[in-house]
């Protein structure tokens, strides 16, 4: 994640520009799903945890990259929740070496 990765608490504008989709789209998802639930200020400015992230790691791994129904996305987080965050880390994982591998071989 590079900068800010060692924050307390995100804003909901750094949460959207990190996924690259919309605070809308969060606040959707906010309702959609019972894992994500960011504390709120008196004023109701969202404040996401490192764990309120994640969370939003496996949403979107779910419903953007492997493109399942929201309905489908619960019942995965449900019923596996531990085997997908598994399976998104190993995935993260691998895209970063293959990044690492991809700058040397631009090096040499």
């Amino acid at each position: 994640m590079g900068k800010g990765e060692n924050k307390l608490y995100y804003t909901i504008g750094e949460v959207a520009d990190m996924f690259q989709v919309n605070e809308s789209l969060l606040r959707f998802w906010e309702k959609e799903f019972d894992i994500l639930s960011p504390r709120k200020s008196d004023r109701g400015t969202r404040r996401y945890s490192r764990e309120d992230v994640d969370n939003v790691a496996l949403i979107y791994h779910l419903v953007k990259e492997k493109k399942l129904t929201l309905a489908g996305a619960r019942k995965q987080l449900k019923d596996n929740r531990e085997g997908v965050k598994r399976t998104h880390e190993v995935i993260a994982r691998l895209i970063a070496i293959r990044e690492e591998l991809i700058a040397i071989r631009n090096e040499l």
